[in-house]
């Protein structure tokens, strides 16, 4: 009686087989595009070669001292790869020593392309794939997960060093904005400053556990050693955080005017009523900060005082606490034409957001010095793509009313 084939002889049925891989389109043209330019780098190679030593079986020779000398195995880098392929040799028969070759050693060099890899990675390509992309490439040698992290660690490291000792004398800044972001259990502290002419400069940031006073004042103690100058008048965009407002004072003392964030004030106040009532006051509050003057906004909010105070005392109280802050742009008379850009933290919370997207692939955080390259590499690549705020064409007359403000409190 004859025996069944086992089933591993007998191979699967066609039902059970393993579908083909799907090939990414713009693998398939790095597959084709790899031999093409392998053919160009012995092409390059070749004329180098010729150069050196004449044409090949020539008699005349440009140099009679070079001879050709076979080959070796070699690789050069294309793109980010590591591709493999047989190197000319030349040798200088009279020194009786190799030369080398300029081009060859020039293909050999991966730094210039560590920056494209650092993009790569702050964009969301992750270290483990980019080896698994990199072995997916025929006769690539690619770059293993522990390389790739290693040159990510150097560059980043240079980005936060750029970031953290830029230099701030060449700027003329009329606003600053300061505002808090958590990365794991810390939080940084970031600073925005904004030009005359609107554009949005990162100044920096500080690793804290909370916002205290000590730990800002250091802080913005750091960036007037580093050029930030703010004797002709700044206006502060912040929230709440009295460890912030605290260190403004300490540092910039009366030449700093605070915009308390609306947005802020606003939810802080509604969170004190009942969820019934809180739609219907949050479009009171709004509509009292969105009028166009500073006497018609204080007409609005003590018609708004009243209502709070049989609604909710603490409600009331936590409307009172920094109020007049809130209305700083409305006293300067450039709520309108400022007010879209300046009255909240809104610069910084976007950027926040941007920040969130290029790191929520970071699962967890292991150290400082994890957290805060990863920002500063956020930041430095979040920056360029930043426009210049609304109503940028107002921030002279900013300058001009802050002087007057701050003529005003000096003369009192």
């Amino acid at each position: 009686m004859k025996s069944k084939k086992s089933p591993s002889r007998m191979g699967r049925p066609a039902a059970q087989q393993e579908p083909p891989t799907e090939i990414n389109p713009k693998l398939e043209a790095i597959q084709q595009l790899i031999p093409i330019a392998l053919s160009c780098v012995a092409e390059v190679l070749q004329e180098e070669v010729q150069q050196l030593a004449g044409e090949r079986y020539a008699r005349n020779g440009v140099n009679r001292a070079c001879k050709r000398w076979g080959r070796q195995r070699g690789s050069v880098y294309l793109g980010d790869q590591k591709v493999p392929l047989w190197v000319p040799r030349v040798r200088d028969v009279e020194r009786q020593q190799e030369i080398s070759l300029t081009n060859y050693h020039g293909l050999q060099q991966p730094r210039p392309l560590e920056n494209q890899l650092f993009v790569r990675i702050i964009r969301g390509l992750s270290c483990r794939q980019y080896d698994r992309a990199a072995r997916m490439v025929p006769q690539a040698f690619g770059l293993s997960r522990n390389q790739v992290s290693r040159r990510f660690i150097r560059q980043s490291a240079k980005k936060l060093q750029a970031l953290l000792e830029r230099q701030l004398e060449g700027y003329d800044f009329t606003a600053l904005m300061l505002d808090g972001k958590s990365l794991g259990e810390a939080q940084m502290i970031i600073a925005l400053g904004i030009t005359t002419s609107g554009e949005k400069i990162v100044l920096g940031f500080v690793e804290s556990g909370t916002e205290n006073s000590r730990v800002c004042r250091d802080f913005l103690q750091s960036l007037v050693a580093r050029g930030l100058r703010f004797e002709q008048g700044l206006l502060v965009v912040m929230d709440g955080s009295k460890g912030l407002r605290k260190a403004v004072t300490e540092v910039f003392g009366q030449k700093a005017a605070v915009q308390r964030c609306q947005w802020h004030k606003r939810e802080n106040v509604i969170a004190y009523l009942p969820k019934a009532q809180q739609e219907a006051m949050r479009r009171k509050l709004q509509h009292a900060y969105e009028q166009p003057t500073y006497e018609q906004a204080k007409t609005e909010f003590g018609k708004l005082r009243h209502e709070f105070k049989q609604l909710n005392q603490s409600a009331l109280a936590s409307l009172d606490e920094g109020f007049e802050e809130t209305l700083t742009l409305h006293r300067l008379g450039l709520f309108k034409e400022l007010g879209i850009s300046l009255k909240t933290t809104n610069c910084l919370e976007s950027i926040n957001a941007q920040i969130e997207r290029l790191t929520h692939k970071v699962t967890y955080w292991r150290n400082s010095d994890q957290r805060q390259r990863w920002l500063a590499s956020a930041l430095v690549e979040i920056e360029p793509t930043l426009r210049h705020i609304k109503g940028y064409r107002h921030l002279p007359q900013l300058r001009t009313a802050l002087q007057r403000d701050l003529k005003l409190a000096t003369q009192t």
